[in-house]
């Protein structure tokens, strides 16, 4: 199934009860479904990262929360965005994403990335290590992970991880999707262009043209036609029917960080708030066609970071993107 549209939940900070707060997802994960959303995905994190909230501050874990809204939705398929590779076993993470599309009737994506959080790991004794290590071992991990998706059973001795005939089953398919999500020009692309069926591009919107012309080069190297690779680009968005509205949410969040971008030059503005799409539907709807699909860029993966809890906002944001990247 193509992923064109995605919905990210990132953040669980509501300020409501614990005891609704997985209603409170439910609530945002049948509002994407409605709204024509291809994906549903949340956050892979122990800790909510910077930006987002403070460590402390509600999160829930990926693959139990998957699992769950697998029952209280029928259609959009569910992926973790994505699934911090050190956290888990490469092999058990084909079982739970594999349990995870049974339970679903065929919905689940693998999203894995190489993780970069380093406070939480550190927290929970998963080691870090280097760029370069977690690069290394998200390429191992996806050797093992993606055959035994697809029926195989892959024996590895590697550096980072071992398996030995892993058994996978059971399954309902072997085509189940896998998406790599990151910005590494050389490994995390690389990666992608052998293993995955969709790239998830996190960059500010102005690298994405050096960013697809470094992802034709690994699909080069790879033997790919890159044609055959989907590629989304990720965006926290703003979108209101008041414009002004939308722009003084991203104040407000940018705030939380500790920054007042009243209070910066035109030019630290711009660096300060690039990477978010703001505004009034027509206007965001703008934003999209010329700094994303001008470039070749084909998906998107929205956060509705500051109020995708709030009625009505997931479904303003379907009826604008829907048609949008339908028609790209």
């Amino acid at each position: 199934m193509s992923i064109q549209l995605g919905y990210h939940i990132a953040s669980f900070n509501h300020e409501i009860s614990l005891t609704e707060l997985f209603s409170a997802v439910t609530a945002q994960a049948r509002a994407a479904e409605n709204a024509g959303f291809d994906v549903l995905t949340v956050s892979d994190h122990l800790y909510q990262p910077p930006l987002i909230g403070e460590p402390d501050e509600p999160i829930l874990e990926a693959y139990t929360t998957l699992a769950a809204l697998a029952a209280t939705t029928t259609r959009i398929q569910l992926s973790a965005m994505v699934t911090g590779n050190l956290f888990r076993n490469p092999a058990l993470l084909a079982k739970i994403v594999t349990t995870l599309d049974v339970i679903s009737g065929g919905r689940a994506v693998l999203g894995i990335g190489a993780g970069w959080f380093e406070l939480e790991h550190r927290g929970y004794g998963f080691d870090f290590g280097t760029a370069a290590d977690r690069a290394d071992r998200l390429e191992e991990a996806l050797r093992i992970a993606v055959p035994m998706l697809r029926g195989g059973r892959p024996t590895l001795n590697g550096t980072w991880y071992r398996a030995e005939n892993a058994i996978n089953e059971p399954r309902l398919r072997d085509d189940l999707p896998v998406l790599v999500g990151g910005g590494g020009e050389r490994r995390t692309f690389a990666s992608a262009a052998r293993h995955a069926d969709h790239l998830n591009i996190i960059c500010n919107p102005a690298e994405l043209p050096r960013k697809m012309r470094a992802l034709r080069d690994r699909c080069a190297e790879a033997g790919r036609d890159p044609e055959t690779l989907e590629v989304s680009f990720a965006t926290p968005m703003m979108i209101d029917e008041d414009g002004d509205r939308a722009r003084k949410r991203l104040r407000d969040l940018v705030l939380r960080s500790g920054v007042d971008i009243a209070r910066l030059s035109g030019t630290e503005r711009a660096a300060a708030t690039d990477r978010f799409f703001v505004g009034t539907p027509a206007e965001v709807a703008d934003q999209i066609r010329t700094k994303v699909f001008a470039h070749g860029v084909r998906g998107l993966m929205v956060n509705l970071l500051a109020d995708g809890h709030e009625p009505g906002v997931i479904e303003l944001a379907g009826r604008t993107l829907a048609p949008l990247v339908r028609d790209c």
